[in-house]
């Protein structure tokens, strides 16, 4: 009797002694500062938790950032509640970590859940609401929701609307939006930020914010600058698009023996002229066929319409790809996502719904805008690059369109009229090892320089979406204004002077700071360490 009343008392007593003072003082912080009705305890996850490593490699997409020697968080926190984001601001502020923001894990450079300063995740998986309003066409939707929730949500509802953003279900609406958003519909009505009518932000000092309260420079600060450099985003409020009841898609290769050269030579000048609501994608790489090297073009695309009119669209502008009737299907816009995300023709809309249905791989993306024609010889020289290196594939997205007019200061993404396409390079592998990567890094780092003569100049622009820390990263602690520009004009061109200018007012101190974040220019003074 004795020993089974003292075994309660033994087991706390176990349970306190193995106890962290440092954890102790976070969740005690974390439990003051958050709302009690919603206890932050139970969604707050430290490393001696059973949780802390699935829900940290959960989100990880890139394996490159989960070998043992990657800087782990001191803790992670999954909101459910608007209160757990402002106690989360207010004790890393408290216990000077710096905070990263993941919203989704498509991050390609592991900006938002790696850092090399003492850190805590925010992962916002579990924010994931969407409230779909057809009266007024809109759409509330939580940062941690995906694309895939977001198209799914909007289909349930209704098969005249659909929303512009990308064409990977698992990526997070949060980072999508805040670094612009493009898919395969901006030839007609641009890019996703260019439909946000309003936005809720938890700022540095643990303020909600919505349009209203956050003002228009903040406003524009997040529909394309990146959201993680100015605040927590919690939610979205968009606007619908009108999409027709039937649209088609096409998926056509070529091979060099197959023309190739001459078919993607006559792209460039007519995918981005043609009809604004189609959009062809071109995805090439270096495939062996019969034992020989050779390049193989897939041209994909959506055109908002039906079959007939695409076929008389192509026959007229584009009768060097040779597209007929068979080679296009007519679905609805909600299936048509289905198909440009890879999966069968008849896949269950459902799918959508689900956030891990593949394998991870380690990767490595970068980009590029083209802004003249490259010329056959140009491309004969790319082809040999190519094959020589083997595993690189380039990507190119057609501008054009709605993309030509709006002007590239409405948003802080600048990247508009006067560009012929978007390339994303992209390299996977799946064997472990330090020097196994360093050897794909080295391929496509190696294309991307031979690539120089061919894509913008002064500056060589990026996309912030397709974070790259090869471009330029800050330096530790807060960086200057020199520091942050050799990267920050390739993501953002002129607008990245007004970006600092936001950054400045409303988070002075930078916290909300990472290797690519705008800086702050009283933070940088206030050390000392301003540019001349």
């Amino acid at each position: 009797m004795l020993v089974s009343a003292i075994l309660p008392f033994l087991s706390i007593f176990l349970l306190m002694a193995a106890s962290d003072p440092v954890e102790d003082a976070i969740l005690q912080c974390l439990s003051l500062h958050s709302d009690p009705s919603y206890p932050i305890s139970s969604v707050t996850y430290f490393p001696n938790t059973t949780s802390y490593i699935p829900i940290l490699q959960s989100y990880i997409r890139n394996l490159r950032f989960t070998s043992p020697t990657t800087p782990k968080p001191l803790f992670i926190v999954s909101p459910t509640h608007i209160s757990h984001i402002q106690a989360s601001i207010i004790c890393c502020k408290s216990f000077q970590l710096q905070i990263r923001i993941r919203s989704g894990g498509h991050d390609y450079d592991g900006l938002s859940y790696v850092s090399r300063s003492p850190f805590a995740i925010m992962d916002m998986f579990m924010m994931r609401s969407v409230e779909v309003n057809l009266e007024d066409e809109t759409v509330w939707v939580d940062s941690g929701s995906t694309i895939g929730e977001l198209y799914h949500a909007i289909a349930e509802r209704s098969k005249v609307y659909g929303f512009p953003a990308g064409v990977c279900h698992s990526v997070g609406v949060g980072g999508h939006f805040s670094g612009g958003g493009y898919g395969n519909m901006m030839r007609k009505f641009g890019l996703s930020v260019d439909h946000v009518l309003d936005a809720v932000i938890v700022d540095a000092e643990g303020r909600v914010l919505d349009r209203k309260k956050m003002g228009e420079d903040l406003f524009w600060g997040i529909r394309g600058g990146g959201g993680a450099s100015f605040g927590v985003i919690v939610s979205w409020k968009i606007k619908l698009v009108p999409v027709p009841e039937v649209v088609t898609v096409f998926r056509v290769q070529k091979t060099l023996e197959q023309g190739a050269t001459d078919v993607v030579h006559r792209w460039q000048y007519v995918a981005g002229n043609i009809h604004d609501g189609l959009f062809i994608r071109v995805v090439l790489s270096a495939v062996k066929r019969k034992g020989q090297k050779t390049i193989r073009a897939k041209f994909n695309a959506l055109f908002l319409g039906n079959a007939q009119d695409l076929v008389r669209v192509m026959s007229d502008s584009f009768p060097e790809l040779g597209l007929v009737g068979e080679d296009c299907i007519e679905m609805s816009w909600i299936d048509s996502v289905l198909f440009w995300d890879n999966f069968p023709v008849g896949t269950s809309v459902d799918v959508l719904l689900q956030r891990h249905d593949t394998p991870e791989k380690f990767l490595k993306k970068k980009s590029d805008y083209v802004q003249q024609p490259i010329s056959k010889t140009g491309f004969e020289g790319v082809w040999s690059k190519m094959m020589e290196l083997e595993k690189p594939v380039l990507t190119l997205n057609p501008y054009g369109g709605r993309m030509g007019e709006i002007s590239e200061m409405e948003v802080p993404f600048p990247h508009r009229a006067g560009n012929l396409y978007k390339i994303q390079y992209s390299v996977n592998w799946k064997e472990e090892g330090e020097d196994v990567g360093n050897r794909y890094l080295d391929l496509i780092r190696r294309l991307y320089d031979y690539m120089t003569p061919y894509v913008s100049k002064s500056p060589r622009s990026s996309y912030l979406n397709y974070r790259d820390v090869d471009i330029g990263v800050n330096g530790p602690g807060n960086a200057t204004y020199e520091d942050a520009r050799v990267w920050g004009e390739k993501y953002f061109k002129k607008n990245f002077d007004r970006l600092v200018e936001v950054k400045t007012k409303v988070d002075p101190s930078n916290f909300f700071r990472y290797e690519q974040s705008i800086p702050s220019l009283a933070a940088a003074f206030s050390l000392g360490i301003m540019s001349e």
